[in-house]
């Protein structure tokens, strides 16, 4: 099953598709540009999104839906937010056999259509903070895609809320990015770094805009989510006030925050090995895959019986546990198939193992014997295999922080930037005090690009190292998808 994925040292692109490709996650439909997500695959985003809704209701926010058509016109309100998005557009001009009065814009996201119904919703400081999420498709007319990561069409979830106060919306911003970041870390098992971007990186329309970036297994960043600041400007033009507490009419401040099905292409990339898919047990559509193992047919029916025993036991504990009892494929196809799928768990049951009223127990995350447990009792099935879920989960976290601080380096000048890029590549960490036409130039010259300003840095003051000048600002540098 492996040797059908090109190693990642070989190519890591192709390395992508294939693992997408032979664990059936997506493929691509006959729009160009665009996918199917298969079933493997939308478990992952559905895992996600369970994981998220309860992050996003636990801070208060609630769930709806707006329309996929936004006229034109709501586009053009917010002069940065049209030029921004213009070369994406997807833009419907003829319905019902007839030209429209006014062209619809296929959602490229939601801030104006949102806006325009909070301004019929809000009257009142009584009505905020108004905080409302809604999952959905939108459309970006991408020149280069890549399956989960670029797209014309890709799912994800929006949130927008508006706020009585610009230190309560900027509040909320960052709340909301630390939301993203507890997700990343503890159900996807990536380590990200939360920061401002640039102005030429962030969003349109945004007063400032934050990101998670997190790296990839070959050195590259991916931006995660985003959490944006838009202050009173989509106040302004969708008329969002409120009358205050005393009697005065103002603008309201608000946000939006998203993340996507790239989130499925970040953890493919992060955990991922040459034998395909090492996924994080809490996103996992399967965490257990029970397989037996019988060597002539007098044995099948009573391995067959004690493996489904256990299976319905892990179960009972809340496992996500499936038996493959296929009878035209040998244990070691079996083993591949489920490695490659990227199972963190696999039983192996065979006679002597039922003989003994124990099973044996492989991780994903480790290769061979190193990985395996055998003997384990099993009464104590649901149990060990429980305890080794939580420890694969910490295992997949630990090896891709170790990872990434390993390839984050502090370089001090442009010369050695460039070099350590071509030789080692990974974050570059730097003191930077640039415009955005220098941000322009580094990328035209390296392939690399300003991915955020770190919230957190101990750096302190430096020389920029572009332009010389003093500053204690610190910005990461890398090559991205």
């Amino acid at each position: 099953m492996a040797e059908s994925i090109t190693p990642q040292s070989e190519d890591f692109s192709r390395w992508y598709l294939d693992v997408i490709r032979e664990a059936e996650l997506a493929e691509n439909s006959p729009v160009r540009g665009s996918m199917v997500i298969r079933p493997y695959g939308y478990e992952v985003w559905e895992n996600i999104q369970e994981a998220l809704n309860l992050r996003f209701k636990a801070t208060g926010h609630r769930n709806a839906y707006f329309p996929l058509f936004i006229p034109m016109s709501f586009l053009q309100r917010e002069a940065e937010h049209v030029e921004g998005f213009a070369p994406e557009l997807a833009v419907v001009t003829i319905g019902g056999g007839k030209e429209l009065e006014e062209p619809l814009v296929v959602r490229p996201t939601s801030e104006t259509i949102i806006g325009y119904m909070y301004s019929r919703w809000i009257r009142s400081y009584r009505d905020l903070p108004l905080l409302i999420n809604q999952w959905a498709n939108v459309v970006r007319w991408e020149m280069r895609t890549r399956p989960f990561l670029r797209t014309m069409e890709f799912l994800w979830q929006e949130g927008h809320t508006a706020h009585a106060t610009a230190e309560e919306a900027l509040e909320h911003t960052r709340r909301m990015l630390d939301v993203y970041a507890d997700f990343a870390v503890n159900e996807a098992a990536i380590p990200v770094i939360k920061g401002i971007k640039s102005e030429r990186e962030k969003f349109a329309g945004a007063v400032a805009s934050y990101s998670i970036e997190a790296m990839m297994a070959n050195g590259w960043a991916l931006q995660s989510a985003t959490s944006h600041y838009l202050g009173d400007n989509f106040a302004k033009a969708f008329d969002i006030k409120f009358l205050d507490e005393e009697n005065q009419v103002r603008n309201c401040y608000t946000t939006s925050w998203g993340l996507s099905t790239r989130m499925v292409g970040a953890v493919i990339m992060t955990h991922g090995d040459d034998q395909g898919l090492r996924l994080p047990p809490r996103l996992a559509p399967i965490q257990v895959v029970v397989v037996p193992i019988w060597r002539s047919e007098d044995q099948r029916a009573g391995v067959l019986e004690y493996a489904s025993r256990v299976e319905a036991a892990l179960r009972d504990a809340g496992i996500r546990v499936q038996m493959d009892a296929r009878e035209d494929q040998t244990p070691g196809f079996k083993f591949n198939d489920w490695e490659m799928r990227g199972v963190p768990v696999r039983v192996e049951i065979g006679p002597r193992d039922m003989q003994q009223n124990a099973i044996v127990l492989a991780r994903r995350d480790r290769p061979g014997k190193e990985g395996k447990t055998f003997g384990v009792p099993v009464e104590q099935a649901a149990v060990r295999t429980r305890e080794l879920l939580e420890d694969i989960q910490a295992s997949l976290l630990a090896q891709a922080t170790e990872r990434r601080d390993a390839n984050t380096r502090y370089v001090a000048d442009y010369e050695t930037f460039k070099a350590v890029l071509d030789s080692e590549g990974g974050f570059l960490k730097v003191h930077w005090a640039g415009t955005s036409e220098d941000e322009a130039r580094i990328q035209e010259e390296t392939r690399a690009s300003l991915r955020c300003l770190p919230l957190e840095s101990t750096e302190g003051q430096g020389r920029c190292f572009l332009t010389g000048a003093l500053t204690d600002r610190v910005a990461i540098f890398a090559r991205a998808y």
